[in-house]
């Protein structure tokens, strides 16, 4: 359980944070299951790199500080990939 609650916090930090960002971006949402997508994989993403760059303690996955770099880091990667996906599949059209 201890090895799967950063994954699972940061795929739901970065679904939220990919969600945000769509309904911010007018005209370049890739709708709600594009965001949520888009934003899942970011908040995985950008969630795994932060501790591997020393960001945030991944020796544990039960403390504050381990919890609070999967979730800020989870939806900062999910609404950045959405963000970057809706410019590059939307970025021409208003």
């Amino acid at each position: 359980m201890e090895t799967w609650l950063p994954i699972v916090i940061q795929l739901v930090s970065g679904l939220i944070g990919g969600n945000l960002a769509g309904a911010g971006l007018k005209g370049k949402s890739l709708g709600s299951t594009g965001n949520s997508i888009a934003g899942a994989l970011g908040g995985l993403g950008l969630g795994q790199l932060l501790p591997m760059l020393g960001l945030g303690d991944g020796a544990s996955a039960t403390d504050m500080s381990s919890i609070l770099t999967s979730v800020l880091g989870g939806g900062g990667g999910g609404a950045i990939l959405t963000a970057i996906a809706g410019a590059l599949f939307k970025g021409n059209k208003a």
